[in-house]
């Protein structure tokens, strides 16, 4: 939108037409949605953050300046919008974490995002656990799956701390190669699990 356009209908706003807003609106709102959804990956908290963005531009209209310039002024708002959303859901799990029995509080499920995601990383996994011999996979598993410590899992495996952490480090060098060999990006959590 050219800078005359957007002043116009920045003076506009401020007189309080319809079409002024409704122009902006035609502008803004899939580009704003996009972002939300996008910033939160979360189809519904998007919806419900785009719509409070617009109900504080009509708030806020009238006390608009002449010569605000309505794309940062609306994404501004809407990204103000979605961290103290965030900060009000750190809030509340923090302090309604013990009262799980007196106060039905529904956790948090995973975008859709997020189980594709993880979806797509648990195969992986799969797939270059399956590649590597059984002793290297029996001692991934022991360590990086079951949370033994090195110290137990060599206990499990008979043999002593020292070899059971040398077999852990070839087989962490194994199931990185196998999942190097794939050719797809580094996952940041599965680097983590690695290590």
């Amino acid at each position: 939108m050219d800078r005359d356009t957007e002043l116009a209908l920045v003076a506009g706003l401020r007189a309080g037409e319809a079409a002024a807003f409704d122009a902006v609106y035609d502008a803004y709102r899939a580009r704003l949605y996009a972002f939300l959804a996008r910033l939160s990956r979360r189809r519904d908290t998007a919806e419900d953050l785009v719509e409070e963005t617009w109900l504080r531009l009509v708030a806020s209209a009238p006390r608009l300046a002449p010569d605000t310039r309505l794309g940062p002024w609306l994404f501004t708002v809407a990204r103000n919008l979605y961290f103290s959303a965030c900060r009000s859901r750190l809030i509340e799990e923090t302090f309604t974490g013990g009262l799980i029995d007196l106060w039905p509080v529904a956790g948090r499920q995973p975008s859709p995002f997020e189980a594709a995601a993880a979806n797509e990383l648990e195969g992986r996994l799969e797939r270059a656990l399956a590649a590597v011999p059984a002793s290297a996979r029996e001692v991934l598993l022991l360590v990086g799956v079951e949370g033994l410590t090195p110290s137990e899992a060599a206990a499990v495996c008979g043999v002593t701390p020292e070899a059971l952490r040398q077999r852990l480090a070839r087989a962490r060098a194994l199931l990185s190669r196998e999942l190097d060999a794939t050719g797809a990006a580094p996952v940041p959590a599965l680097q983590e699990a690695l290590t």
